[in-house]
């Protein structure tokens, strides 16, 4: 919380670039991982208390690389929308044979 009572905008940023890597790892095989690259935030409105709530939706997704959208939500009004890409590296699949 800042002086003024509200949530700093680097809390709600780091709320952001986790769910941007977290939602990719379900569509990813196992062993898969990704790294934020760039992201960016827009702030609109201020938060000064409540729950914040992050939904995560993945908008395109290579074998290299992905980019996610990010709505951060502060009592069921919009306060924070996000989008960034990640790097890719997925897990070779084995055959019955490895």
């Amino acid at each position: 919380v800042t002086f003024i009572g509200n949530m700093h905008g680097g809390c709600l940023a780091a709320l952001c670039d986790h769910c941007l890597g977290l939602v990719l790892y379900p569509v990813m095989p196992p062993g898969s991982w990704a790294a934020t690259t760039e992201f960016k935030v827009n702030y609109l409105r201020p938060v000064s208390g409540g729950t914040c709530r992050a939904t995560a939706e993945v908008r395109s997704m290579t074998k290299r690389s992905a980019v996610v959208t990010i709505e951060v939500e502060n009592e069921g009004r919009l306060v924070a929308v996000a989008q960034g890409t990640c790097t890719v590296k997925l897990a070779e699949e084995k055959t019955d044979g490895d």
